[in-house]
């Protein structure tokens, strides 16, 4: 009991920068890939995270996860990559972690156009169940596969363009333009929480400003060296 009053103390003589040193990284950032089931979003998940690629369709059993840590704009961010199932009949275990995401991938096969007719209802749920701020890319994936291709990048990226999503097309075979969609997403992320900051930091100067001048004003109410007398009754 001693020992655990003991670290309590130093814990609280620890600051919040000493704190952070500890854990080696300035930011914990939470991605969420979502998407029909066969589009890749283990393997995405897998390259990505680990360098690994499995040619062979894996399903994912409710809910998966990796770490990556990387660097953004001089910081380092430790990432917990979410993979998903696809199927409908795990749609309500996945619906629990939107809320918690600062960045959510939506997932398509570029070979697929029914994958790519499915990402609206993804993006509804995005904007039922995920935080106001949330950042979005739209990922198209399996671009190693030109010559079986059935949604045009123009398309893809015309629909991004209209939901103000960010959008890469990629191979998680290949590797091609993972590094760039996951840092572009991250660096979002990142400028959305330093705006939040600046607008709450605004916010507190103004309230504090304003009570200042409140203040002020009622001070001005009493004039200096007097009393102001209340009588409730007279004695003769």
């Amino acid at each position: 009991m001693d020992n655990k009053k003991e670290s309590d103390r130093k814990m609280e003589k620890t600051s919040p920068l000493q704190r952070t040193v500890s854990k080696r990284y300035d930011m914990l950032m939470r991605l969420l890939l979502v998407g029909e089931t066969g589009v890749g979003k283990t393997c995405v998940l897998c390259r990505y995270a680990s360098e690994e690629f499995i040619d062979s369709h894996i399903t994912t059993i409710g809910i998966d996860f990796k770490m990556k840590t990387i660097s953004v704009g001089g910081k380092t961010i430790k990432v917990q990559i979410w993979d998903t199932a696809g199927q409908e009949r795990f749609e309500s275990i996945t619906k629990q972690f939107y809320r918690r995401a600062q960045g959510i991938i939506l997932v398509y096969d570029i070979t697929s156009k029914m994958s790519f007719e499915a990402v609206p209802k993804w993006l509804d749920y995005v904007k039922q169940f995920a935080r106001e701020d949330v950042s979005v890319l739209l990922m198209g994936n399996k671009k190693d596969k030109e010559d079986n291709r059935q949604v045009a990048e123009e398309e893809a990226k015309k629909f991004a363009e209209e939901n103000k999503l960010l959008f890469y097309e990629t191979s998680a075979k290949d590797s091609i333009n993972l590094e760039k969609a996951f840092y572009s997403l991250c660096e979002d992320v990142i400028n959305k929480e330093k705006e939040k900051e600046k607008a709450c930091s605004e916010n507190n100067n103004h309230t504090v400003q304003s009570e200042l001048e409140s203040t002020k004003d009622t001070t001005q109410l009493i004039s200096p060296g007097k009393e102001k007398k209340f009588t409730c009754c007279n004695v003769s």
